[in-house]
């Protein structure tokens, strides 16, 4: 029997994974876009409401309400929605008729911007403390170091901005107070606009990070296998490179499946302290004015965004732990 090369090896891996993952989505999605229209029969509102007012007669009501379909059978409503969804059409707003997908793609560049930069800042930082604190286990720098974690954990980030606008941006000038300007007219003026709020958000980032590093790298080094390097005679480096950190990995790595999505999400009032009119942002306006088909497609897009980036975490994942490459 012939063994197979590590390239169909590769392949039929990330093929699992990929597999695991639609199989997970599909059901996952439908289920989430049903219960997502049903909203507005739960709600009981009415884009009619919206647009003619709390006194508008029940005639006028049937008339708006038919303009809109909404007169025709809930299944019947549901699959013509579903269908658009499934091209990209995310329907249309209630509260100025405008196409839901431009609304939601406008909001989404400005915090996927600021989300990859406050990611990017979490992982970097939260690696290197982590890492630190790992090989200096039991040391005054570990506990300084988990003490810095501890601190960071608690900060909330719409505190920690209104502290950054405040001596970054007012006080030293080095950054814009807020707005914000597209990367295609200048990648320098888009990184100072988006700095701020990304180091704002990052801070969680940073601690989760640091603390499941931390945790994995130390019961890492308690392995046998990290032992049996030792006795071999490997040196701390190749010890640490090839055995300890590709094994502390995985936890890291699947805390960041979830880290990404909120990220983009839940900065509702960072956006609003930045003056950022991001996917949070629009989210929140939407749900106050009722605005049900919006609310919708956020939805739809937040469970897109969770399932695609776990999808990525899945694939690294399978790529550098031992674990994944052995099929375990």
């Amino acid at each position: 029997m012939t063994r197979r090369s590590p390239a169909r090896h590769t392949l039929v891996r990330v093929l699992a994974v990929v597999g695991r993952s639609v199989a997970v989505f599909v059901p996952v999605f439908l289920v989430a876009t049903f219960v997502t229209f049903a909203l507005r029969s739960f709600s009981g509102l009415s884009p009619a409401r919206i647009q003619l007012g709390e006194e508008a007669t029940p005639e006028a009501i049937a008339r708006v309400e038919a303009q809109w379909g909404l007169d025709r059978p809930f299944l019947a409503q549901y699959w013509d929605w579903f269908t658009g969804v499934l091209h990209g059409q995310l329907g249309t707003s209630w509260t100025n008729g405008a196409d839901i997908s431009t609304l939601i793609g406008l909001g989404l560049g400005v915090s996927l911007s600021v989300a990859f930069f406050a990611l990017l800042i979490g992982v970097t930082v939260g690696f290197v403390l982590g890492t630190v604190a790992a090989l200096r286990r039991t040391t005054w720098i570990d506990r300084a170091v988990t003490g810095l974690v501890t601190v960071v954990s608690v900060m909330p980030a719409f505190v920690v901005g209104i502290v950054l606008v405040t001596v970054l941006a007012v006080g030293l000038g080095l950054f814009p107070s807020g707005g914000y300007v597209p990367a295609e007219q200048g990648v320098g003026p888009w990184l100072s606009h988006i700095t701020l709020p990304a180091l704002a958000l990052s801070l969680d980032v940073v601690a989760d990070v640091a603390r499941q590093l931390r945790t994995s790298l130390v019961t890492a080094y308690g392995e046998n296998y990290v032992t049996g390097a030792v006795v071999r005679g490997l040196g701390p480096r190749r010890v640490f490179f090839s055995h300890v950190l590709r094994n502390g990995l995985g936890p890291t790595l699947a805390t960041l499946g979830l880290k990404f999505p909120a990220l983009v999400g839940a900065s509702v009032v960072t956006e609003w302290i930045f003056g950022l009119q991001g996917f949070g942002r629009f989210a929140n306006d939407s749900a106050q004015a009722g605005d049900v088909p919006a609310v919708q497609g956020v939805l739809v897009v937040s469970v897109a965004l969770v399932v695609s980036f776990n999808l990525i975490v899945n694939l690294v994942l399978a790529r550098v732990t031992p674990a994944a490459q052995r099929g375990v």
